[in-house]
C-alpha cells in the first residue's frame, strides 16, 4: 500500500470521516509490522484497539434489584412528624402562656398606676373630713 494513501487515511480517521472499510485498512497496515518510521506512533494506538475489541467483561451482573425496607423509613418519618408537631405545639402553647403573663402584668401595672392616683386624692379628702368634723363638734 502507498505510504501517501495511508497518510491521507490518517487524516480522515482522524477528522472522524472514514468508513469501516478505510478503518479497516488501517488497522491491517498498522498490525502488519512493516510501518514507515514517522507513523510508528500510531501503530500502539491500533494495537490496543485490536485487543480491546477482543476483550470480554465476565463478571456476573446481578439482575434482581436489592429489597429496600420501606416500612421503616415510612414509620421513622411519620415518628418524627407527630413528634415536631406535639412538641411544636407544646412550644406555641408555652409563648402564648409567656404572652398572657406579659399581657396581664401590663395591665395589673397601669391599675396600679391609676390606684395609687386615686388614693393621693383620699389624702385630700380625709383631710376636708377632719375639717368638717372640727367644724361640727365644735358647734
Amino acid at each position: 500500500m502507498e505510504l501517501h494513501n495511508i497518510e491521507k487515511l490518517l487524516e480522515k480517521y482522524f477528522e472522524a470521516t472514514t468508513t469501516v472499510a478505510e478503518e479497516e485498512t488501517l488497522k491491517a497496515y498498522f498490525l502488519q509490522g512493516d510501518v514507515a518510521p514517522h507513523l510508528q506512533e500510531y501503530t500502539t494506538m491500533f494495537t490496543y484497539f485490536s485487543n480491546a475489541k477482543e476483550e470480554t467483561f465476565t463478571k456476573q451482573v446481578p439482575l434482581k434489584p436489592r429489597k429496600r425496607n420501606y416500612k421503616w423509613l415510612s414509620v421513622a418519618a411519620v415518628a418524627v412528624l407527630v413528634l415536631g408537631i406535639y412538641f411544636g405545639n407544646d412550644y406555641r402553647e408555652q409563648k402564648e402562656a409567656e404572652y398572657v403573663l406579659q399581657e396581664t402584668e401590663k395591665a395589673f401595672s397601669l391599675i396600679a398606676q391609676n390606684l395609687n392616683k386615686g388614693t393621693e386624692k383620699l389624702v385630700y379628702l380625709n383631710k376636708f373630713e377632719e375639717a368638717t368634723n372640727k367644724i361640727y363638734k365644735t358647734n
